[in-house]
């Protein structure tokens, strides 16, 4: 069972970045897939990105490709997800999810449906 706490969010302006981490307890990280979602108010939650258990592999959603990194080290517990030239449809509550995969696939997952752990999601706020 992994427990995953996400930080990092708050309130910034437009042009501006943050760091999220998302910091995971309870089992090995480094054999888990993580996909970062976001929600915002009235919409449902969407795809933002995601990586495999390395690190090795990433996609991201077009709205936010090269704008946004996901990152993690290996033996690492926490992947952050590094937001940059924020903007204000960036707004929303942003979550980490895991899913364990071992190290053998190489690939990575962008349906909510596919993880099976969630953390309690971070607020972030763009302002323009």
């Amino acid at each position: 069972q992994v427990h995953l706490v996400e930080s990092g969010g708050g309130l910034v302006q437009a042009g501006g970045s943050l760091r999220l981490s998302c910091a995971a307890s309870g089992g090995t990280f480094s054999t888990y897939g993580v996909g970062w979602f976001r929600q915002a108010p009235g919409k449902e939650r969407e795809f933002v990105g995601a990586t495999n258990w390395s690190g090795g592999i990433t996609k991201y959603a077009d709205s936010v490709k090269g704008r946004f990194t996901i990152s993690r080290g290996i033996n690492s517990n926490t992947v952050y997800l590094q937001m940059n030239s924020l903007k204000p449809e960036d707004t929303a509550v942003y979550y980490c999810a895991a899913k364990y995969t071992g190290v053998y696939f190489n690939g990575y997952y962008s349906s909510e449906s596919a993880y099976d752990y969630w953390g309690q999601g971070t607020q972030v706020t763009v302002s323009s």
